[in-house]
């Protein structure tokens, strides 16, 4: 019998390959979230790509492409958030699963 090991999230995400485009597909408005309370898309993002800092930065390569940010952003938030799928041939490759 093979003696498997699992893999942590950290590792499987780490098998993950990104094919960066020079134009983002997320985009953040701080007029609309330097008012924002909650600021949802600071704490739901999987990657963690979110920071606060005087206004939101995002940081789009790493994305995930799940689109968290942007329901969050709608639904408890001022709106602020626009995300779209990377262009084609671009963004997050699976690797692992």
């Amino acid at each position: 019998m093979r003696d498997v090991k699992r893999l942590s999230i950290q590792d499987r995400l780490g098998l993950n390959v990104f094919e960066l485009d020079k134009e983002a597909h997320i985009t953040v408005d701080n007029e609309l979230c330097r008012d924002c309370q909650l600021k949802p898309c600071l704490h739901s993002c999987p990657a963690k790509l979110y920071e606060f800092e005087e206004e939101v930065h995002f940081n789009y390569e790493g994305c995930l492409e799940c689109g968290t940010c942007f329901i969050v952003c709608h639904q408890m938030g001022n709106k602020g958030v626009n995300w779209s799928y990377p262009r084609g041939g671009f963004g997050v490759y699976y690797r692992y699963g």
